[in-house]
């Protein structure tokens, strides 16, 4: 299941977290976007030791910013509420789920 963020429910879906959180940063116009989410869309499916999250940046800006998202897609992995990863672009299946054993 694909958590949808918002800055109202960040602290208690990504900050609380007992399990590592991937963080999807998107805008609905990004091409590149589009092609990750199906990969989003089975990692989601698949890993049950992580959540996943996505954020809309033209929707949550603040969250945006608070993670200096430059580009997108950006993709950010917490741990216990402490940022460990953070890439940008485009990413295959299998980087993005080395992000997430980390």
């Amino acid at each position: 299941m694909i958590v949808q963020v918002t800055n109202d429910n960040f602290e208690s879906e990504v900050l609380q977290s007992t399990a590592p959180v991937l963080i999807d940063f998107y805008a609905n116009w990004c091409m590149p976007c589009k092609m990750l989410s199906p990969i989003i869309d089975e990692i989601a499916d698949e890993v049950e030791h992580a959540k996943i999250c996505k954020v809309n940046i033209d929707e949550e800006p603040e969250l945006a910013q608070k993670f200096h998202v430059m580009s997108i897609p950006t993709l950010v992995v917490m741990k216990q509420g402490q940022v460990v990863q953070t890439t940008m672009g485009l990413r295959p299946k299998k980087e993005i789920l080395q992000m997430l054993a980390v």
